[in-house]
Formats: C-alpha cells, sequence, structure tokens
C-alpha cells in the first residue's frame, strides 16, 4: 500500500525543516518503494503527490503495478465523448487510486485534432486537454503512460504505400508531444504507437517500419530536451504481438538503441477462440491455459530475465465483460482466466494494464461504481493471491429427473481447501459432501435440500473457500432440454426463434450442410461466434440468428444447426434461405 505523506510550506518550517522531512521519508520507504509524497505548490496550499521514482526501470515499471486504461476515451473518434464516456474528471482518477491502481494508460489518438498536411499541426485545444487529463492523474500521484493510438490504423498503417509522408507526419506529432511534457515528472511515460500494422506488408517488413518508427519515436522524444532526456519510453512490438518472432526483432531494436530507459509492451487478449467463443472454444480448458503461460514465459525469457522490463498495455477478454450484449463467456470460465493471468504475470515479472472500455464493460465511469464488483474483487485478489477454481461454477439438475449425487473437480492452484459454505451456514464434510483428492462430491441429500422446490434456474449459491483469494461459487441449478419452436424471418432482420431455456444457457451453436461443410459467416469452423452468428435473449425466451449469419447461408440448402447448452443439453434445428426469405424448423 502507498503511503502518503503531506509537506506544507509554513512559515516556521525552513527549507532546512522541509529537506530533513524528505530525506526522513526516503530513508524510511527506501527507494524501490511505490510511496508517493505531497510536494508544496509556490503558495504552499495545495499538495501535489509525485511517485517517488524507482532505483531503475524495472523496478520504476514494477512499482507501476496494477495499471489500467482509461479506455474508448481520449482515444475515441473523433473526441472524447465520442464513444459513449463522460468527459474525464479528477473524481475518476481518484477513485482509480483508491482502488489499488498505481498506474494508468491514457491512449489518445491525434488524427482529428491534426493537420493531415505538413507541418501536422496539432490543435492547441486538444492539446491542453490531453495535458490537463495527464496532470489530473499525476496530481493523483499514480504513474501514466500516453501514446499515439487509432492513428496507427488511420494513417500510420499507410507507410508501405507512403512512406516519408508518414515518417514525417510521425516525427512531427511526437515532436510536439514531448515538447507539451519535456517537464512533466519522470513518472509520465511515453508510449510510441499503439498496435502497430502496415496494410500489405509482410511479417518482415512490418517489422522493418516498426523498428523505424521506434527509433524515430525515441530520437524525437530525447533530443527535445528536459525530462525527456532520460524519460521511460515504452516500445511496441509488431501487433504488440508476444509471438517469438515479433519478441526477437523487438529485442534487437532495443539492444542497438543500447538505452537503459526503454520497456517493451506487448498486448493479451487471451487464445482468440476463447476470447470470443468461436470454434467450439467454450472452456477455458487446457489449450488457453497454455496459450498464455507460453506468452509469459517467452515474455520472462526474452525481457525482464534480462533486466529489461515489460508492460502490458492492454489485457482483458475480447468479448467480456460488455453489459449490452448477453454473455459470450461462461462467467467461471472467465473467472479461470483472470485468476491465471494474474499469476502468469507476477512470475514472469509483468506489469499488467487493464484494458477497460468504460462504462458498459468494468468502471462505471458516471457513477464511479464497478459494474460487476465481484469479478473485480477478482481481479484485484489476482494482483497478489492466487485462488482456488474448479472444474465448473455450476451443477447442472435436471427436473424431469430424481436427484443424484454430482462431482466436481476442485482446482486448489496451490491453495487449500477449507470447504463449503452457503452464506454464514458450512455444509458438513461427509453429510452433504466429500472430498477425495481434488473430487469433490456434493450428496444427493444436500443437492435435493439446496434445489428447494426445484424452479428453473440457480436455486442456492454455494462457496467453495480456499486459504487464500476469492471463493468459488457454486450455482446449484435446475433446468430440463430446452424448447425451440419454428419461425420464419428475413435475412435482413434476421431470424428469432421462441425458445423456452428452463434454466440452462447456451454455449455455442454447430452449423453445417448435409454434405457436412460448413454453414455460416465463419467458414473456418461450424461452431460460430457467439453474438455474430446468433444470441440468445434469456429474457425475451428468444434466439436470434444473424443477418450476417443468414445471408452467409447458400440458396436454398438446408442447414442443419445444433444448440450445445451448458447443462450438456444439445437441441438440433434446421434452417432454409430462399432469396431474402428464412424458415426455421424443429428437427
Amino acid at each position: 500500500m502507498q503511503r502518503t505523506h503531506h509537506l506544507t510550506d509554513r512559515r516556521s518550517r525552513g527549507p532546512g525543516r522541509v529537506l530533513g522531512l524528505l530525506l526522513a521519508l526516503i530513508t524510511m520507504i527506501g527507494l524501490t518503494g511505490t510511496a508517493a509524497f505531497a510536494a508544496p505548490d509556490q503558495k504552499g496550499s495545495l499538495p501535489i503527490r509525485l511517485p517517488l521514482l524507482a532505483a531503475s526501470p524495472m523496478d520504476t515499471v514494477a512499482a507501476m503495478q496494477p495499471s489500467w486504461n482509461l479506455g474508448n476515451t481520449l482515444d475515441a473518434i473523433p473526441d472524447e465523448t465520442s464513444w459513449g464516456n463522460p468527459k474525464v474528471t479528477k473524481a475518476l482518477f481518484d477513485t482509480i487510486k483508491a482502488q489499488g491502481f498505481r498506474s494508468v494508460r491514457i491512449p489518445v489518438t491525434w488524427t482529428d485534432h491534426q493537420s493531415a498536411t505538413a507541418p501536422y499541426t496539432i490543435d492547441a485545444t486538444w492539446m491542453n486537454r490531453v495535458k490537463e487529463v495527464v496532470d489530473m492523474a499525476l496530481a493523483d500521484g499514480l504513474y501514466v503512460v500516453v501514446n499515439v493510438h487509432h492513428d496507427s490504423w488511420q494513417w500510420i498503417s499507410a507507410m508501405h504505400t507512403d512512406h516519408d509522408r508518414v515518417l514525417a507526419r510521425f516525427k512531427a506529432t511526437w515532436t510536439q508531444i514531448s515538447a507539451t511534457f519535456k517537464d512533466s515528472p519522470k513518472s509520465l511515460l511515453f508510449e510510441s504507437n499503439n498496435e502497430p500494422q502496415f496494410d500489405n506488408t509482410t511479417d518482415a517488413q512490418g517489422i522493418q517500419y516498426n523498428s523505424e518508427l521506434n527509433t524515430a519515436f525515441r530520437t524525437v522524444v530525447r533530443q527535445s530536451g528536459g525530462n525527456n532526456a532520460t524519460r521511460l519510453l515504452v516500445l511496441p512490438s509488431l501487433h504488440t504481438s508476444s509471438d517469438q518472432v515479433f519478441l526477437d526483432a523487438l529485442s534487437g531494436e532495443m539492444k542497438a538503441m543500447n538505452d537503459p530507459n526503454l520497456v517493451a509492451t506487448v498486448h493479451y487478449y487471451g487464445y482468440y477462440p476463447f476470447s470470443v467463443n468461436v470454434a467450439g472454444g467454450t472452456r477455458f480448458d487446457a489449450t488457453s491455459q497454455q496459450d498464455m503461460s507460453d506468452r509469459f514465459n517467452r515474455l520472462r525469457t526474452t525481457f525482464t530475465s534480462k533486466g529489461v522490463p515489460v508492460y502490458l498495455g492492454e489485457w482483458g477478454l475480447l468479448q467480456f465483460p460488455d453489459s449490452n450484449h448477453p454473455s459470450r463467456i461462461e462467467r467461471g470460465e472467465a473467472l479461470k482466466f483472470y485468476e491465471q493471468l494474474g499469476y502468469n504475470a507476477r512470475t514472469a515479472g509483468v506489469t499488467t494494464a487493464l484494458w477497460d472500455p468504460g462504462t458498459w464493460a468494468y468502471l462505471n465511469r458516471t457513477t464511479f461504481r464497478w459494474t460487476d464488483p465481484a469479478l473485480f474483487a477478482a481481479i484485484k485478489s489476482s494482483w497478489t493471491t492466487r485462488s482456488g477454481t474448479a472444474s465448473s461454477d455450476r451443477i447442472f439438475l435436471a427436473k424431469s429427473s430424481a436427484i443424484t449425487a454430482r462431482t466436481l473437480t476442485l482446482n486448489p492452484n496451490g491453495t487449500a481447501f477449507r470447504g463449503l459454505w452457503q452464506g454464514s451456514t458450512q455444509l458438513v464434510q461427509g453429510r452433504d459432501y466429500t472430498v477425495s483428492g481434488t473430487q469433490l462430491t456434493l450428496t444427493a441429500s444436500a443437492l435435493t435440500r439446496l434445489a428447494g422446490n426445484r424452479a428453473y434456474g440457480i436455486n442456492a449459491t454455494i462457496q467453495a473457500r480456499f486459504s487464500t483469494g476469492v471463493p468459488w461459487n457454486i450455482h446449484v441449478t435446475t433446468y430440463d432440454r430446452p424448447v425451440l419452436s419454428d419461425a420464419s424471418g428475413s435475412t435482413s432482420d434476421g431470424l428469432s426463434i421462441r425458445t423456452q431455456f428452463r434454466g440452462d444457457q447456451l454455449a455455442t451453436m454447430e452449423s453445417k450442410y448435409a454434405d457436412g461443410s460448413t454453414a455460416g459467416n465463419t467458414a473456418w469452423t461450424p461452431y460460430q461466434e457467439f453474438n455474430n452468428a446468433f444470441s440468445p435473449n434469456y429474457s425475451g425466451n428468444a434466439l436470434t440468428l444473424t443477418p450476417a449469419y443468414l445471408n452467409a447461408l447458400r440458396d436454398g440448402a438446408q442447414a442443419t444447426l445444433t444448440f450445445h447448452f451448458w447443462s450438456g443439453a444439445t437441441v438440433t434445428y434446421r434452417v432454409t434461405k430462399n432469396g431474402g426469405s428464412v424458415t426455421g424448423t424443429v428437427a
């Protein structure tokens, strides 16, 4: 936890007194601490908290953990509020600081506030607003990262065909940013370019262009004077990818620069099929887990083990959470992802910046409350410790069948299992459940009691508690096989299928023609993308096939759909498109 000391400049305290207090503070917390202190302003009334800079770049970036992204705000197109978030106030950064974050990444898109022709002047009003927001965060004692964001695909990506103009504009952009912030404290970091990408290029060409931009960025900043001479500069790999070929290229660039004040950055949104729920990627399974572990291992081997700091500038799941749409990813599977990422990042020595697009995701920018407090509690716990999980966070009991004992596999993750609770009541081992190794079995009598009147849906929630971390919720759920109805619709509006979900939850949809080939808009896999090809509406008792999916079907050919539910139930359905009309029938 950071400690804050307010040193107000009173006449009774001469320079020696203030210096003595500062020296005492430094002695108390050490040069590598993450404490903040308050320096007086010229009038001696408003304390300004500044992070105590660590002794090395590795220590400084470590002191930035955890980090948070002010997403979809100053990077929104064309203006700060264009993507649904309110204007930033200092209260937002006060909240972030109070919630335990030590740094913020402030993505900035400059394109619509800059001349597209030489000398590529950035509008003074926009530059002043960016500085105002940055200063708010710095005033809270937060480290700050500022970058060039969506410009990467708006004009920088044309470097292959418009090399000289793009390079000139890039240099002009950073010349102006550097001049504005050259006297800002070194707790402000600059990031070259977000997710570098170049049109119609091979990876080898893209690596070359990215290296050229990173080199130009460093040269411009270093020559601008002030604190920029030694400011920490954040350099991305091509696509901010952690594939080894891109890490090796970035490592080579950084070695050639021979500058100790450099930080490597990549992004990570998980194994793609799991992150968006496509190709049957419904679970955080061994493949997803290995993908994550491999990437952090590569970061450790290539950079942090050699004393080069790594800043994971964005991380999360591509389509989770999103309060505006049905959840693509089952909650328990998502929680496993967050838990392991925190662990992998800590063991690799990587600082992580959660990507937060705004009010509909993690932090509500109006109320300053987390949209899902339990999810944030799990994320926060992962910063410092491990949490136990299980093979599932649901036990499904078919209403049409007698209740029998059910078994889950515990994943202690290095913790010790402490028992099961329902609220404040502890379940009794031997009577309500048994444990054999990692096998947790709930008895038929306990499940009968927990299921109560067996209404469809969640009947009770119990918690598996472990020696550290957050508890694992297990939802005892009554269901029966869902029932779909015949339907008709159009390729322009979609097909809405009346559905009785009967307590179950949709996992994925498989779509094939009679010859076994894939039917749908995601042609490379029969398991279509959740919310892109199909979407459930639980409260509206409907399941929708989207225009994107329907328009991709062959005219006149019948597609057989298999809906897979989390209980293990499946329902087969058939869809036929004839021109702009679509019909659906129960198999």
